[in-house]
């Protein structure tokens, strides 16, 4: 059988490895620790659940319109102006059966053969994967450490090009777990260029507020879910806000390749936006997150693992491990292997990340405690051989 380059020349998603080898250590017998991925712990709010179960009964159980469904497109034009103070059009929101399909439709609408995508370095691991398999190029701009991983706008300037076809930013950030400075995102903005926006992180936020990037120009694609804030991984549904001309391209793409979103999934995804009680629960669960997030950076901290600017969005903490081992790789595969903990290399994130660890606070407070108890005696055992 023969495999095409571009399915060859994919790249794994480590995490997803990682897990992976985690569920087989499982299967074993040994009980793994998981903070490698980045799902809540949570259940979805019942309110959601209760909603989406009517719709079934309902007989929603149908094709929907390809943008989606209006009532849920209506929602998000509704949240988008109550939390940003921005006018979205219903017209510019188009459903997906999750974020990650988004993107796919959205570099499939607007890339041609070796047009090229900016992008942090660290970044969002598959991100540059989209871009590459639909034969793009991804151009990526170092981010440090020292000043929170922000993205420099005259860094950027340096990169762009005749074939810059978009620039992409997200913001509370996956790994980092930061937030783009209102300074860099109007900057970001203000270079002409289409900004694509991945705001999935958006209410996860401890310190400071998450900007919208349509807060700052109207040039700009708008990529956002349920996944993260309302405890939906499972549930695959997202959406994207784009401008005009791109609803008809993208449309066409959706109707060919995915056709439309789940009817019963829309209905949940209105309720996680306009229910009050779910806006409970959400507070309820921010808080619990933040109280998890000072306690991983805390214990970190005191291990020796190096993080300079603390982050205070998402529920990530890329924490700095060159003087353990520079291979992050290597490193992290022996931590499971040894002290069944699961971490995420750096290296899946980018060559900036090398020598990093990703730890996520998605984790239960017991979980959490029980895995870093694990990297404390792994590390002293480091220390011993």
């Amino acid at each position: 059988m023969t495999v095409c380059r571009r399915a060859k020349d994919l790249p794994p998603f480590i995490a997803m490895d990682v897990m992976e080898r985690a569920q087989e250590l499982e299967r074993e017998g040994c009980r793994v620790v998981h903070l490698e991925v980045g799902e809540p712990d949570f259940d979805t709010p019942k309110a959601i659940c209760r909603k989406a179960a009517e719709a079934m009964d309902a007989g929603r159980t149908h094709y929907t319109h390809s943008l989606g469904e209006r009532g849920l497109r209506e929602a998000v034009a509704e949240h988008y102006r109550r939390t940003y103070g921005v006018e979205v059009e219903p017209e510019r929101v188009i459903v997906t059966a999750g974020t990650s399909p988004a993107m796919l439709i959205l570099f499939g609408a607007i890339l041609e053969a070796g047009d090229e995508v900016i992008m942090s370095d660290p970044h969002y691991a598959c991100y540059p994967n989209f871009i590459d398999f639909l034969g793009g190029c991804s151009v990526k701009v170092p981010v440090f450490e020292d000043d929170g991983f922000q993205l420099h706008v005259e860094a950027v300037k340096k990169e762009i090009s005749g074939r810059t076809k978009a620039i992409l930013i997200n913001s509370p950030s996956n790994p980092t777990g930061q937030l783009l400075s209102d300074e860099h995102m109007a900057g970001l903005a203000g270079l002409g260029k289409l900004i694509v926006s991945d705001e999935i992180y958006h209410g996860l936020n401890y310190e400071g507020r998450a900007r919208s990037i349509l807060e700052f120009t109207d040039r700009a694609v708008v990529l956002n879910g349920f996944s993260k804030l309302y405890a939906m991984t499972g549930w695959r549904l997202g959406y994207m806000i784009v401008p005009s001309e791109l609803v008809r391209p993208i449309q066409k793409i959706h109707q060919n390749f995915f056709i439309s979103a789940n009817d019963f999934v829309q209905a949940g995804g209105v309720a996680a936006l306009t229910d009050p009680s779910v806006q409970v629960e959400v507070k309820e669960m921010v808080g619990r997150y933040n109280a998890r997030r000072r306690l991983m950076i805390d214990r970190l901290k005191k291990m020796g693992l190096g993080i300079k600017v603390e982050p205070t969005g998402a529920f990530y903490v890329l924490a700095n491990a060159r003087h353990i081992d520079r291979d992050s790789f290597r490193l992290a595969f022996d931590i499971l292997e040894k002290a069944h903990l699961g971490v995420t290399p750096g290296i899946d994130f980018g060559k900036g990340a090398e020598g990093y660890l990703r730890f996520s606070y998605a984790a239960s407070r017991t979980n959490i405690n029980q895995g870093l108890d694990r990297l404390e005696a792994y590390l002293k055992s480091r220390e011993m051989a």
